[in-house]
Parts: C-alpha cells; sequence; structure tokens
C-alpha cells in the first residue's frame, strides 16, 4: 500500500497547472504544444489561495526545497539534471536522465540515477 500524501505535498500539486493537450513526440507540432505545457507547468504555478502565478522553481527555493536541476535537448525527448538531497548534514548528488517515450503520454518515461543503478538499498 503506498504512504499517504502529506498536505504540504498535496497544496504544491495543487498549484501545478493540468495540461491540456495530449502529445507525444511523434505528433509534430502538437508535441511542440505539450512541451511548451511542459515548461510553463515547471517554472508557473498559480497558489489557488492568493491566485498568484509564481515561479515553481522559485516556489521550491523559497520554501528550502530546491531539489532538482532539469533541461531538455532542442526536441524534448531526452530530459538530464542533478537531484540531491541532504541527510545527517550531508549532500548527496547524483545525475538524472530520461527519455520520454515514442508513446508518452500513454508510457511514462522511466527516471535513471547512473550512480545507483544495480545498487541495492543497503549499498547506498
Amino acid at each position: 500500500m503506498d504512504a499517504p500524501i502529506d498536505d504540504d505535498t498535496k497544496r504544491t500539486v495543487q498549484k501545478i497547472p493540468l495540461l491540456a493537450t495530449r502529445a507525444g513526440p511523434r505528433d509534430g507540432a502538437d508535441w511542440t504544444a505539450r512541451l511548451k505545457e511542459e515548461y510553463l507547468a515547471l517554472i508557473q504555478a498559480r497558489d489557488r489561495q492568493t491566485d498568484r502565478e509564481a515561479s515553481y522553481v522559485k516556489m521550491n527555493k523559497e520554501a528550502d526545497n530546491d531539489w532538482f536541476t532539469i533541461e531538455s535537448n532542442k526536441t524534448g525527448t531526452r530530459w538530464t539534471g542533478k537531484c540531491w538531497s541532504f541527510y545527517n548534514g550531508l549532500r548527496y548528488e547524483f545525475d538524472l536522465e530520461f527519455e520520454i517515450p515514442a508513446t508518452y503520454p500513454v508510457s511514462n518515461p522511466e527516471l535513471c540515477i547512473p550512480e545507483l543503478e544495480g545498487k541495492t538499498s543497503k549499498m547506498y
């Protein structure tokens, strides 16, 4: 059974705009529109209580939840970046990468953290 989602996470997710264009990398101009929506969802968020737009990245930094950077190739099919976490006063930073499958949004992308590939939780 999945763990319940905490209230802070619920509030943050509610601020992320829903995407309207249903398209994948094989859909040409529709994919370009979808990619634009994806970027705007990362960059912009609307606080429904104050009805004020804010940068999702800025919200994370202000809330001390800044935990990733990400960018895509020109076509938006390959994404790379870094993610990090703090544990016992140490910062653990990892490379992050994923490719958007041709059947997206029906199929989800699989995130890959190469440094952890093949390791169990006891090994890291």
